[in-house]
């Protein structure tokens, strides 16, 4: 398997992207427009948002994947964080998290929060290794499945990206 490409998302970007979306979140998926949205935070001067999407080499260039993160003043936030199920275990979900880390690191985020359902271990243990510690609960947080999230943080997001190789 060669390593998948990750780029800046852009617009075109949004439609295979929900696609990838509903399959894996089928119950809390995010509409366009939630995309769309943050697309538009993420261009020019005063950006406060960057996208990212993973694409595979090997599948004539469809996106496997994708990531977000917000910033506001020295907090960033991973919006979002997904990748194909024929892609899971590979180290895709790494490669997607440490660029949101190095853009969090590029925004002078001095912490890094996220939201995960309770119910995602495999994502959890993705974070906890990147250093996330869980710091609450969310009630109810995904809707309509009325699921809880768990919040965690993560204190300096340079030291979890400082020497890593991007290699999936």
């Amino acid at each position: 398997m060669t390593t998948p490409v990750l780029r800046e998302m852009r617009w075109w970007d949004i439609e295979p992207v929900l696609q990838l979306e509903k399959d894996l979140f089928p119950e809390d998926a995010w509409s366009r427009g939630m995309f769309w949205s943050d697309l538009a935070h993420a261009r020019g001067p005063g950006a406060t948002r960057r996208y990212f999407v993973a694409e595979s080499p090997d599948e004539d260039g469809r996106i496997i994947g994708y990531g977000g993160l917000a910033s506001a003043g020295d907090v960033g936030d991973v919006q979002t964080i997904a990748v194909a199920r024929g892609h899971w275990g590979t180290g895709l979900g790494a490669l997607i998290l440490t660029e949101l880390l190095r853009t969090a690191t590029a925004f002078e985020c001095a912490q890094v929060m996220l939201e995960c359902r309770v119910d995602n271990v495999r994502a959890q243990k993705l974070y906890e290794r990147f250093g996330f510690e869980a710091i609450g609960f969310r009630r109810g947080y995904y809707q309509p499945g009325n699921v809880d999230a768990l919040v965690m943080r993560l204190n300096d997001p340079s030291t979890s990206v400082r020497g890593t190789e991007i290699n999936g």
